[in-house]
C-alpha cells in the first residue's frame, strides 16, 4: 500500500452507514459506524491473507476470485 497511512481506514463512513441501515438500523451512531468499519477491515485483511496463501500454494502471484471465495468459506467455517 504505497503512500497509504496504515492507520487510515480503508472504508469510508458512508458505505458503512448504508450497510447498517440495510441491516435494519433505524438510527446509526458514529461509534457504531467506526466499530463496524474496524471489524470489517480486520476481517477483510484476514480473508485477503488467506486468499494470497491460496494463490501462492497454487503457484500464482495473482489472487483470483476463486481464492477469495475459498478464503471466505474457510473464514466463515472457523
Amino acid at each position: 500500500m504505497r503512500g497509504k497511512n496504515m492507520s487510515e481506514p480503508e472504508f469510508g463512513a458512508a458505505p458503512i452507514y448504508r450497510i447498517l441501515k440495510k441491516g435494519g438500523a433505524e438510527r446509526v451512531g458514529d461509534d457504531a459506524v467506526e466499530e463496524l468499519r474496524k471489524s470489517l477491515e480486520e476481517i477483510g485483511i484476514k480473508i485477503a491473507q488467506q486468499a494470497v496463501e491460496l494463490a501462492m500454494h497454487a503457484g500464482r502471484k495473482t489472487v483470483k476470485a476463486s481464492d477469495v471465495r475459498l478464503a471466505v468459506k474457510t473464514f466463515l467455517e472457523s
